[in-house]
């Protein structure tokens, strides 16, 4: 699912500020490479005992990404179920509770980045 109305896309940031505020909120760099970055943050449902991952995904504007100089905006916002054994279902419904979560963590990444 496709989060819109995050805030979020489009919003730049070098990258040492962007590690730095994303695991302040509990998020971890998964995929990179040479011109984009993934921030994945792992929202557990209890009462289905499912896992859903809140993922940021973004770009390159300029430098190189082993450069905490260099400079990333957020290209994507979206979320979806874990599946085993591995990868995310970007269809399944989301539960009330778990999107509340997830919008919760996007305000508070705005905020982080807008300071």
């Amino acid at each position: 699912m496709i989060i819109e109305n995050s805030g979020l896309i489009g919003l730049k940031s070098d990258l040492a500020h962007l590690d730095h505020v994303t695991q302040k909120l509990g998020f971890v760099r998964w995929q990179w490479e040479y011109n984009r970055a993934t921030y994945d943050l792992k929202i557990e449902d209890r009462a289905t005992s499912s896992e859903y991952y809140l993922r940021i995904n973004t770009r390159v504007e300029s430098g190189k990404l082993e450069s905490p100089h260099a400079i990333l905006y957020v290209k994507d916002v979206y979320i979806g179920r874990a599946t085993f054994p591995h990868g995310l279902d970007y269809q399944s419904p989301i539960p009330d509770q778990v999107l509340k979560t997830a919008q919760q963590k996007l305000a508070e990444l705005k905020k982080e980045l807008a300071e």
